[in-house]
């Protein structure tokens, strides 16, 4: 069975610089300790993708269309469709100073932010410290290891294959999903997931659905729901159980009334009959 663009897949994969034959990126837990790259709490295993969808390179997506499943591929991806080539103009001279006031002092080979970006330090020399913003496998030629283990077709499972890519940590057992047409609701009842978290997740979620062609895609929480802060989320409780209050005080009163209205019923059924033996005498 082979794939098309658009088609969600699950796909195991390991990536590696062509002239080194260094392991950058795997989904093999296994591959990822004997290259030196694992992370504890990491998830690993297939990963769910949309085809075409930009969730892998360039160069790696384009070449995934026509592939089968279950088949092993080795593709070969060009700096230009990968991390893209070297660009010297982001290799920048910086002094010592710069680094010092903020507390850091670096060293060749160091990785830190500057203004939002990550850099490397190439040198520091005489109070100058020279950082390499480009990506670093900027300009190397990757070779991937793909292969396609599944192609999920049912709308249900395809949404979940979008969760588990995007919020991979949550507990599927409490979410609820239903799927028209052109619609899908997701309610991911409560989770111990972080909010901020959830919310970049269901930002992210909400692109993956249009790209299945959903046009109207409802959250619950919604993503303002969540980035709510917490003393508003206890104003809002609170507004809800205030108006919740006087309902509760009315269905008291109208039963209160109808206890009320009893006796009175009973006493004009007495009269009615007392009239009626009245008559018959």
């Amino acid at each position: 069975m082979k794939v098309a663009k658009g088609d969600v897949v699950r796909l195991q994969y390991t990536g590696k610089v062509k002239e080194t034959g260094e392991v950058f990126d795997t989904t093999s837990e296994e591959v990822a300790k004997e290259a030196g790259i694992y992370k504890e709490g990491g998830v690993y295993g297939p990963v769910p993708i949309i085809i075409g969808a930009g969730h892998v390179l360039k160069g790696l997506d384009e070449a995934l269309e026509g592939l089968e499943v279950g088949k092993k591929y080795e593709i070969e991806v060009p700096p230009e469709k990968g991390f893209g080539k070297r660009d010297f103009k982001l290799i920048k001279t910086l002094t010592l100073g710069q680094f010092k006031k903020h507390g850091v002092y670096p060293f060749p080979g160091l990785e830190v932010e500057i203004d939002g970006k990550r850099a490397r330090v190439l040198s520091v020399s005489s109070g100058r410290v020279r950082v390499d913003f480009n990506h670093p496998l900027a300009g190397k030629t990757l070779v991937y290891e793909v292969e396609i283990t599944e192609k999920v077709d049912d709308p249900i499972e395809q949404v979940k294959a979008m969760i588990d890519l995007r919020l991979p940590k949550i507990d599927m057992e409490k979410v609820q999903i239903e799927v028209g047409e052109k619609e899908v609701i997701i309610d991911f009842g409560e989770q111990a997931t972080d909010p901020r978290h959830m919310a970049l997740g269901e930002i992210l979620l909400e692109a993956d659905l249009k790209a299945l062609g959903y046009e109207k895609i409802e959250f619950k929480p919604t993503v303002e729901d969540l980035l709510k802060p917490p003393e508003l989320q206890v104003e809002a409780e609170e507004t809800e159980e205030a108006q919740e209050e006087p309902k509760e005080e009315q269905k008291v009163e109208e039963i209160k009334e109808e206890v009320q209205e009893e006796p009175k019923e009973a006493e004009e059924a007495e009269k009615k009959e007392e009239e009626a033996e009245e008559k018959e005498e």
